[in-house]
């Protein structure tokens, strides 16, 4: 039986669990708790941060190497708990007696810029390989059947940097997901079968998203004309048709287990759940996966391509495309949090500058945006996306792209402007911390990539802080019309 009781609010399920990676899950009993909230399919895209400095670990009970609570400057900071199991899992407890749920996330540090020439797309295939089932006896899609059977749900994403899996669920079904994730961690059923299975299922991925659209193979070129092809981040997330086809066994099994071991993740619960009690759970199911043996490999690295090429693509299309990117700081340099604010002046809103001047002013464009990818890994890029109207040259466009940019990068934006963003960045980063889904996904990204979970707490103080000065700065030195690639998808 559970040591104690989960009191939150309204009534759900406590599952009981008596030893590490039975074939059968917790049972389940009534206890309080309240409503709930859900996470949706997709990730939450990458913020923002610098680092803050460590906290000093001391030994927790069950095994694991804790941190006092993690406590920012602001008034509202959340309360973050940390521990380092004995098998190097990092854990982010986030107590929130309010919530009715509990978020439970996780994230593996592998994503498509780790995956070597030849095996594009094996990030993403395990994806879906991790719902396959287990040698334990989880059947093929019972994790996912199981999570939606107590009333939670499920789900996997992944990017360049990373591959995120996560649950929310009613707090009484705490231990069902955490029992869930050590089970397919440890034992991981990777069979000829369910390969040949979720192979196809990412092909048909493949073909719905990209290949039979109309601006589908757009991030394929922009990432090549970024990036260039021996960058980590020169290929697309979704992987290589080829290169799946030709994947054996044991090339997949390689992968699995040189990425995915317990030293290799982060976990973060956030929801109705004590912090002790969290961070006992998370030693009893996770903490019970075997240490991995070895070092991980070294971070692929690579040169970003400086040519600045433009493609041009020319087929029947609805309307004519042009798409400008820019090599930015990644986002463990401080400076992409300004350079993202300055996206956010450009083309972020109706009253931006781009949406305001080319689609509402001069009628040159039927839609356009901005923004930046976010990266990690020694560079990131910010793009400016526009469908053109009937008649419009690509040299209109860009030119009005440039000047645009150059006016901010020669004056800053106006106060109101500025404003104006920093309201939009509070609003949209507190809606993500109102509900525990995506709350437990900030902080994994802060913990992840950043090395702070605690870096939330801070967050519109940096936004705040940051000046009109800043933004021209920024302006000047990464989105200078001389230092984009182009894509152009031409209206036959």
């Amino acid at each position: 039986m559970p040591s104690r009781v989960r009191r939150c609010s309204d009534d759900f399920a406590a599952p009981v669990f008596d030893g590490a990676f039975s074939k059968s899950p917790p049972h389940v009993l009534r206890a309080p708790c309240g409503n709930q909230g859900g996470r949706g399919e997709g990730y939450h895209p990458y913020w923002h941060q610098t680092p803050s400095p460590t906290h000093s670990p001391h030994r927790s009970r069950g095994g694991a190497r804790a941190t006092t609570p993690m406590l920012g400057p602001m008034s509202e900071a959340l309360q973050l708990h940390r521990a380092t199991l004995d098998n190097g899992m990092r854990v982010v407890v986030n107590p929130d007696t309010t919530s009715p749920g509990v978020a439970v996330n996780v994230w593996y540090r592998v994503g498509s810029a780790d995956e070597e020439a030849g095996h594009f797309g094996f990030a993403h295939l395990f994806e879906h390989l991790m719902f396959s089932g287990t040698t334990s006896g989880i059947a093929s899609s019972e994790h996912l059947a199981t999570i939606e059977s107590v009333g939670g749900s499920a789900n996997a994403s992944t990017s360049f940097d990373r591959t995120n899996y996560f649950e929310t669920v009613p707090a009484g079904a705490l231990e069902l997901a955490l029992w869930l994730e050590a089970e397919r961690l440890a034992h991981l059923a990777v069979t000829e079968a369910n390969l040949a299975t979720q192979r196809e299922v990412v092909k048909e991925e493949k073909r719905q998203r990209y290949d039979n659209t109309p601006y589908g193979d757009l991030l394929d070129m922009l990432l090549d004309g970024r990036f260039g092809s021996e960058h980590p981040y020169g290929h697309p997330t979704i992987g290589s048709v080829p290169d799946l086809d030709a994947a054996c066994l044991d090339d997949v099994t390689a992968f699995h287990s040189t990425w995915y071991r317990p030293d290799n993740a982060v976990l973060v619960i956030s929801g109705c759940v004590e912090a002790d009690e969290g961070l006992t759970l998370a030693d009893k199911y996770l903490g019970a996966v075997p240490a991995a043996t070895g070092d991980l490999p070294e971070r692929i690295q690579g040169r970003v391509r400086h040519d600045n090429p433009r493609v041009v693509v020319t087929r029947p299309l609805p309307r004519t495309a042009v798409t400008r990117a820019w090599a930015t700081p990644p986002i463990t340099n401080p400076n992409n949090l300004t350079v993202a604010m300055a996206t956010d002046i450009l083309g972020s809103g109706m009253s931006s500058r781009l949406i305001r001047t080319l689609e509402r002013e001069r009628h040159l464009v039927d839609g356009v945006g901005m923004n930046d990818f976010g990266l990690a890994r020694g560079t990131s890029a910010a793009l400016v996306s526009a469908h053109l109207k009937p008649g419009v040259s690509e040299e209109e466009l860009t030119g009005a792209v440039d000047e645009i940019i150059t006016e901010l990068a020669a004056n800053g934006p106006s106060q109101a402007e500025l404003e104006r963003a920093r309201a939009q960045v509070e609003r949209s980063w507190l809606e993500s911390l109102a509900v525990v889904d995506e709350r437990a996904d900030l902080l994994n990204m802060h913990e992840s990539l950043l090395g702070d979970a605690a870096l939330v707490n801070t967050h519109l103080d940096r936004i705040r802080a940051i000046t009109a000065d800043h933004i021209a700065e920024a302006a000047r030195r990464w989105l200078s019309p001389h230092q984009a690639s182009t894509v152009v998808h031409q209206e036959a």
